[in-house]
């Protein structure tokens, strides 16, 4: 079993998705934090691997969180304060086993990554990782808590991925990547996305 966890912020207007305000606007750009984050949802639970888990912030008592727990039947975690590093590595040291994570902003992510994700490291791989076409990645999995791999990574910026495969080396860590997905994170991604057909065209278009 592999369990799942979902990183993902409150879609409250300013909060969430703000480098989309410019062309979605606060309440576009909030719009479409909630649709991805159930987007996000749905391909954890579809993957049926192992339990989900919703790991929110600013905390979970935003209304979306509830409703994404009542429909997905999720349970809700409070991301710890720190950087993102600090909060994905929180999620892996409280999984009892092995972990895939993920967060709201690739809804190319399929089941069947997760399933492919899974797959490798019950073959025994250390790490899992979708790279993304920024640098970055969409996916990270562990088969055991690695908190080395999640410091000293230039967050938000195009070295996350190889400064990762660095750590990883370092460590001994054995390394299987999936092919290179996209993620949504600035306007430019939202004529993509319109195009994919993955967010309804509505919702892309509120601002």
């Amino acid at each position: 079993m592999t369990g799942i966890a979902v990183l993902a912020k409150a879609p409250v207007p300013g909060f969430a998705k703000t480098r989309l305000i410019p062309r979605l606007g606060a309440e576009g750009a909030a719009a479409l934090q909630e649709r991805l984050l159930d987007r996000a949802l749905a391909t954890a639970r579809g993957a049926a691997i192992g339990p989900v888990t919703l790991w929110c912030a600013p905390d979970e008592t935003h209304p979306a969180f509830a409703a994404a727990r009542a429909r997905h039947g999720v349970r809700l975690a409070r991301q710890p304060e720190g950087d993102i590093g600090d909060r994905m590595s929180a999620a892996f040291a409280a999984a009892p086993g092995p972990l895939a994570l993920i967060g709201t902003d690739c809804p190319v992510l399929a089941p069947a990554d997760l399933l492919a994700t899974r797959d490798a490291l019950h073959a025994g791989a250390d790490v899992v990782l979708s790279p993304a076409e920024d640098g970055g990645y969409g996916l990270i999995a562990l088969a055991r808590p690695q908190p080395a791999l999640f410091e000293g990574i230039p967050w938000s910026t195009e070295g996350v991925m190889g400064a990762t495969l660095a750590q990883a080396a370092r460590a001994g860590l054995s390394v299987r990547c999936l092919p290179t997905i996209w993620d949504v994170d600035v306007p430019a991604d939202l004529d993509r996305l319109a195009a994919s057909g993955l967010i309804p065209l509505p919702l892309v278009g509120r601002g």
